[in-house]
């Protein structure tokens, strides 16, 4: 498991640059995002956690690049370049404005289950993203009212936790919903290193 950190604990971490990180990062290995931005806080402080975001690694090595597979707010289900994502997040010439931690999952994932975890996220490209379920989880957490309700939309989290169910991982649900932190304290994640 993952230990807890707190923002302080992840600004601490030694930050291995991405060109020093990229050739161990592995398929199936996890993204957890600590944001500083607006979204990101509001996510923060209602799951209680520095983490606002996850998604997964995908390398490809014909093409010799490494992805992140992940749904984001406005964008929905999609694939992006995670070389783009740490220089300039969102077309906007900057970085990624907060922390990026690589998670990975012990045991390491076999071929099958990499490709089973990949595809069924590929399969879900372009699917929107899941605004009303952010403010259900709100509601769950704030007045215990409600329940978790499946439909063809992905907050971050879903997306992981759907992709790693496909492969055969199933992530513990504290609640009836899952965040990014539900996913980095479960049991076989494990910190690899800093790269923002």
């Amino acid at each position: 498991m993952a230990a807890p950190l707190a923002k302080k604990q992840i600004k601490r971490l030694s930050v291995l640059p991405y060109e020093a990180a990229r050739d161990d990062l592995r398929s199936g290995d996890l993204i957890f995002c600590s944001g500083s931005y607006l979204f990101s806080g509001l996510i923060q402080r209602f799951t209680g956690s520095v983490w606002s975001h996850v998604g997964i690694v995908y390398r490809d090595e014909a093409l010799s690049r490494v992805f992140v597979l992940e749904s984001e707010a406005g964008i929905g289900v999609r694939l992006a370049p995670l070389s783009k994502y740490l220089r300039d997040y969102h077309g906007r010439r900057r970085p990624y404005r907060g922390q990026i931690v690589i998670g990975r999952v012990a045991p390491e994932l076999d071929t099958a289950q990499v490709r089973r975890a990949v595809s069924y996220g590929m399969d879900l490209l372009t699917k929107p993203y899941d605004n009303s379920e952010i403010l259900r989880i709100a509601m769950r957490i704030l007045f215990r009212i409600g329940r978790r309700t499946r439909d063809r939309k992905y907050i971050c989290s879903e997306l992981v936790d759907e992709c790693f169910a496909a492969a055969g991982i199933e992530f513990a649900r504290p609640d009836n919903y899952i965040s990014p932190d539900d996913i980095w304290r479960n049991g076989c994640v494990a910190l690899y290193n800093r790269v923002l």
